[in-house]
């Protein structure tokens, strides 16, 4: 699963989260707050505010639970409509994190001590050995 966090200078990190911490994220739903000590980032409070699944659909948060519908949408989340009043029928997922979800977006609601480009940001060790 990966871990899309952007912050408020409109900077997105992406974190590859393992299967084992994978379950920290089941069940969670769109608003709701993480602990980003669970990730690497100490101090730091993330609020999910979307996400993907396997398929590419859209996690929308009206919609309740995990299931994939298929809603008359006028806007928003999975559709943007070219005329006013525009309305078409799109598939979307509900607002829960499950095991088919693939990506989740997340925001910075609290920061932590130190910037995300030093939690985040390769070694310098890491890149010599790539040279």
């Amino acid at each position: 699963m990966i871990l899309n966090i952007g912050t408020k200078e409109g900077k997105t990190y992406k974190i590859e989260v393992p299967k084992e911490k994978e379950a920290l994220l089941m069940g969670k739903r769109i608003g709701d707050v993480l602990n980003g000590g669970d990730f690497g980032l100490a101090g730091y409070e993330l609020k999910i505010t979307g996400g993907s699944d396997n398929s590419g659909f859209p996690l929308r948060q009206e919609i309740r639970g995990t299931k994939k519908v298929h809603p008359l949408l006028r806007g928003g989340v999975g559709y943007k409509p070219v005329r006013k009043g525009e309305r078409q029928r799109k598939t979307v997922r509900g607002n829960t994190v499950y095991n088919d979800t693939i990506q989740v977006n997340a925001s910075v609601s609290k920061p932590g001590p130190e910037p995300l480009d030093s939690l985040l940001s390769p070694k310098e060790e890491e890149k010599k050995e790539e040279e």
